[in-house]
């Protein structure tokens, strides 16, 4: 059987052990692992693969799943007597989908190559639940990296990640001794971020912008309010010793390259996929094997937008929010938690990930080392294979009182975590 085909059925029963989940063993939230002063509870399980989340000003949640449940893409939530659990739940929205978000009485949502808009009343009902605004369509989905997240400015702006359908945009995607297109023709479509206003109908690439290019793929990405700039987390590419045994060892590829968060400062910024990766030992942009690299020089990529900080390989960082609450102690306010899914392809080491983390910010910029935040999500210490996780933490929010919200899409659970100082 080819090596292709081989790492191809690898990766499927990786990913059906994830799905599958076998070991069912119910986490408590107080195994949650968090900073003295913080506690978490379980708002909702068993939603289904819940994505990203968004909560209104009155509390209620609404969650986006990455798969739909009885046949229904949209999950709100709401907690009717006050004991912190929803007790009535809602699902609405047939089609799957990772983005959604709250903005100026609307709720947006998005499906895997489109973004819809709900208006809310003032009681914060859907008008018209089942008839939603098509505000965006026609973006590219071609299964890998299909996720359309979204972020919205306050300037009526809406902000939505198209992944590139590949590792590292070669002739053959995966494939021993193909090399790297150049130019790499998926970004016309894919591979950044695009721009488009937040009240149009039926805007397709032709009405709307490529805010920025050169992101393999983002998942995770918020708009922060305090510089007034967008954020967004960069899943790095893989594979880097299966390609190219020659240049480098699988502890080399299980490290390399780094997950990147950057800012986009200007328009147009290029972040320099596929030609460039980040090598978090040499913290420099270095140029791709597929392009002519031997995992040391930079050449072409010396002038693409390097990271405002990096994290540590292949840790798929789903989820970014930069708090604004006061309920929080002082060092938390506008820093940016970041939800790690969780690796699947550090082998020989083991797998790692499954974490909120966390970043101090002074003045819009990183000001310390990151920590871990909450951690325990995967119930084990040791990891080998993400289908042995208990929970994958994906999506957060920040609720009316401060709190911050956390989303598995292993078991659909919700997690609230609060502070009270002793």
């Amino acid at each position: 059987m080819k090596p292709k085909v081989l790492l191809l059925l690898a990766h499927l029963l990786l990913v059906a052990a994830a799905l599958h989940a076998a070991d069912t063993t119910r986490v408590a939230p107080s195994a949650i692992i968090l900073p003295t002063g913080f506690t978490s509870t379980f708002v909702a399980e068993n939603l289904g693969q819940a994505r990203h989340i968004a909560v209104h000003p009155s509390g209620d949640i609404y969650v986006k799943l990455g798969k739909l449940s009885e046949g229904k893409g949209i999950v709100g939530l709401r907690d009717t007597n006050g004991d912190g659990k929803a007790d009535k739940i809602t699902s609405f929205g047939e089609y799957p989908g990772t983005g959604i978000a709250i903005k100026n009485g609307y709720l947006y949502a998005s499906s895997n190559s489109e973004v819809y808009r709900y208006k809310l009343t003032g009681r914060n009902e859907i008008e018209d639940i089942d008839k939603p605004e098509l505000v965006v369509t026609g973006l590219v989905d071609r299964g890998q990296h299909n996720s359309k997240s979204i972020a919205l400015d306050n300037a009526g702006n809406l902000y939505v990640n198209v992944g590139a359908p590949s590792n590292a945009c070669q002739v053959q995607d995966r494939t021993k001794g193909s090399p790297g297109q150049d130019p790499c023709p998926i970004l016309e479509t894919a591979g950044g971020i695009w721009q488009f206003k937040a009240d149009g109908k039926g805007q397709t690439y032709a009405q709307g912008s490529r805010y920025v290019t050169g992101l393999r793929n983002v998942v995770g990405l918020d708009w922060n309010t305090q510089t007034n700039s967008l954020f967004v987390m960069q899943h790095g590419r893989d594979q880097l010793a299966y390609l190219f045994p020659n240049l480098y060892d699988s502890l080399q590829s299980a490290e390399l390259p780094a997950e990147e968060m950057f800012e986009v400062i200007k328009e147009g910024a290029d972040f320099g996929w596929p030609y460039c990766y980040y090598d978090g030992v040499r913290q420099q942009k270095v140029l791709a094997p597929e392009y002519g690299g031997d995992g040391k020089k930079a050449e072409r990529c010396a002038g693409v937008e390097a990271p405002v900080q990096a994290f540590p390989a292949h840790m798929a960082p789903n989820g970014l929010l930069f708090y604004t609450g006061n309920q929080f102690p002082e060092k938390y306010r506008n820093g940016a938690f970041i939800a790690f899914h969780g690796s699947w392809n550090r082998t020989p080491l083991p797998q790692k990930g499954y974490f909120v983390a966390f970043v101090p910010f002074a003045n819009g910029k990183p000001s310390g080392p990151w920590e871990i935040f909450a951690d325990g999500f995967a119930g084990t210490e040791t990891i080998t294979a993400p289908g042995r996780a208990q929970y994958r933490p994906c999506g957060l929010a920040q609720g009316p009182d401060g709190a911050l919200y956390v989303t598995d899409d292993a078991k659909g659970t919700i997690w609230k975590i609060s502070y009270k100082p002793a």
